[in-house]
């Protein structure tokens, strides 16, 4: 079974210190990211909920999707949203030999740039699951990459989680410089659609803001 950091620890933070986790500041920024999109219906429907608060956020998308809704891509870009690369079929690394991890990488950046949007450079990547190996992550380091994991996971993919419980994850450990994931997916929407509003109703009552990860 897979262990599930809700709120990861200073600990694997200090031992995977190349990771980008967190970004610390004293302004209440918090950092919203979503997994696995674009799709179509959901990731607009997100594009909605975060416009009620004028709120940015970075999208890490798997490029078959893209491949499959470049009209929807387009829209997180035109509208101010940041973009990272998720492989382009979802991979684990920890399962997938580097040569075909690493094509995985390749064929997302492709389907990033063919956007029309002019000049889009993404340089941020989350690994599917969280799971990549130390030579994957050297390698795309190298290539130029950031390796975004994140702060609080909202677990809203997992369906044996309630609503209720999702929402709790996020609230109860959110705090300043907190990169936060949710998955703008078909499986998780049952949950999303009642965390996400409430996620943001909340960030904005308490001051915080929301900005891309750069």
């Amino acid at each position: 079974m897979d262990i599930l950091w809700i709120k990861t620890s200073p600990i694997i933070k200090s031992i995977f210190s190349n990771y980008v986790w967190s970004i610390p500041n004293h302004e209440k920024k918090v950092f919203l990211t979503f997994d696995d999109g674009p799709i179509p219906e959901i990731t607009d429907w997100v594009l909605d909920q975060l416009k009620v608060y004028n709120y940015k956020a970075t999208f890490f998308c798997i490029g078959n999707n893209i491949e499959k809704h470049p009209e929807v891509f387009n829209k997180l870009i035109e509208e101010g949203h940041a973009i990272g690369n998720h492989t382009f079929n979802h991979f684990k690394g920890w399962n997938t030999p580097n040569k075909t991890y690493f094509k995985e990488v390749e064929l997302c950046e492709v389907e990033i740039q063919k956007s029309s949007i002019v000049n889009l450079k993404s340089k941020l990547f989350r690994p599917p699951y969280g799971k990549i190996k130390p030579s994957q992550s050297r390698r795309l380091r190298k290539l130029g990459y950031k390796i975004i994991m994140w702060d609080v996971l909202s677990a809203d993919y997992k369906k044996e989680n309630s609503k209720e419980k999702c929402l709790e994850n996020v609230l109860k450990n959110v705090e300043s410089g907190s990169i936060i994931v949710f998955h703008d997916s078909i499986k998780a929407f049952p949950n999303l659609e009642y965390v996400l509003p409430k996620t943001l109703q909340f960030l904005s009552e308490n001051g915080y803001q929301c900005e891309i990860i750069r």
